[in-house]
């Protein structure tokens, strides 16, 4: 027996729960845990991550390294596995309860089927689900030449004959990655073929997907699942200012009709049916076209990021975080309440405004007045003096808020750019 399997043996104790993760979309699940008897280890590569001070121990690895994870989680003795806020800390963490026999997660198979893109629309269109029509496409070299004069390769002839298949404006993204990350809406072959380079130079996978471009209103769609059955449901209605690929906020209740969240718990039903979900969360973003049909556009099994979760507690009353830790963990939550929004709520990300650029130095944050009342809460970690590198996914912080009306809730939504601000020198 190897040390490293001794060791394993002779630290196992009950309640150590392993999360991948330790950003700031972690806090809450790592506060649920503690609160359900859990001792935390959390991990990642970001030793800066606002959410590991919060746990009880951290152990800094790459979490996307499915073995480097499974060696983590012997040598550390874990008892139970949780994910954070990302696909590559998922599909870790179905790997290592699979391999450790862990409860709480579907098979690693079974989800490749959901978070990998073309595996989704694949699935979709077998069970009639609306889904953009879409290509899969191999992935060409990240040196490859575009000049209609040389000689193509097969990648790039497969992509070429991929978008004359499909109606302009379309979007270029890889199969395995989330917050934007490499995604590009193309109005001209021209602009597919840049958009595809990115693509293949951001991903891990050999292949990405080229799909139509759908038109309508874009929403957010978070369910626990329970025996194959929405046992509780939420809805919202994103806001996304300059990065159009990086939800920048959502607000509460939706403006989905109640025959289109049918539809979407409908969806959520064939998919478990089809795949034999386990209990747990199921999480959408969907665009609803002017008919009223929600076309899905993403799917996961792991928490939302930027603190969704929280704003669903705000919104709601149900404590989300709570609940998916459980079910992370084999615990039943089958006592989850359907409760619908109460109140008007915002969860907004404060983000770069358009007149400043990269390089620019953040001097302060503020709040006018007519927005102060409104504030629940405000988790801000700018530092004063930092420099903004990329605006497109700069985040000063993350703040929540109420509004007494429906109206007053889309109206300073609609100028929240302008009442919340970063402000520069």
């Amino acid at each position: 027996m190897s040390q490293l399997h001794m060791r394993y043996q002779n630290s196992k104790t009950p309640n150590k729960l392993l999360l991948l993760g330790g950003g700031h979309a972690e806090i809450p699940l790592i506060q649920a845990a503690q609160a359900l008897g859990w001792f935390v280890i959390t991990t990642g590569n970001d030793r800066s991550g606002k959410g590991h001070p919060y746990a009880d121990k951290n152990v800094f690895a790459d979490f996307s390294d499915k073995e480097a994870m499974l060696e983590l989680a012997r040598v550390e003795g874990v008892t139970a596995v949780c994910s954070g806020c990302n696909d590559f800390a998922l599909l870790s963490t179905v790997y290592v309860c699979e391999k450790l026999g862990l409860p709480g997660h579907d098979s690693y198979a079974t989800s490749l089927e959901i978070h990998h893109k073309d595996r989704y629309r694949a699935l979709a269109t077998r069970l009639g689900i609306p889904t953009p029509r879409a290509i899969t496409v191999r992935v060409a070299g990240t040196d490859f030449a575009i000049d209609q004069d040389e000689v193509a390769s097969k990648d790039r002839a497969d992509f070429e004959t991929a978008i004359a298949q499909l109606t302009f404006p379309i979007i270029v993204k890889p199969v395995d990655l989330t917050g934007g990350k490499g995604i590009h809406r193309a109005a001209s072959p021209e602009e597919a073929r840049d958009a595809y380079r990115d693509a293949c130079s951001r991903t891990r996978q050999d292949h990405i997907i080229v799909e139509e471009f759908v038109e309508g209103t874009n929403h957010g769609f978070s369910a626990m699942l329970v025996k194959g059955k929405i046992a509780f449901a939420f809805s919202d209605n994103e806001q996304y200012y300059i990065n159009k690929y990086m939800v920048s906020g959502a607000n509460s209740p939706s403006t989905s009709s109640s025959a289109t969240l049918a539809k979407l718990r409908d969806y959520s039903e064939r998919i478990a049916h089809e795949l034999n979900l386990v209990d747990g969360i199921l999480h959408i973003q969907y665009i609803e076209r002017a008919d009223g049909t929600p076309v899905i556009i993403e799917i996961c099994r792991r928490p939302p990021g930027d603190l969704y979760i929280k704003f669903v507690k705000y919104a709601t009353g149900i404590d989300y975080p709570k609940f998916i830790v459980m079910a992370e963990t084999g615990e039943d939550i089958s006592g989850i309440a359907d409760v619908t929004t109460k109140g008007f709520w915002l969860r907004h990300c404060i983000m770069a405004g358009s007149e400043i650029g990269d390089g620019a130095t953040v001097r302060d944050v503020t709040f006018a007045p007519e927005i102060q009342e409104n504030i629940v809460e405000k988790f801000l970690w700018y530092k004063p003096g930092e420099v903004i590198t990329n605006k497109l996914l700069y985040k000063a912080g993350i703040v929540f808020f109420r509004f007494d009306t429906l109206a007053e809730m889309q109206d300073k939504t609609a100028h929240m750019t302008n009442l919340v601000k970063i402000v520069v020198d």
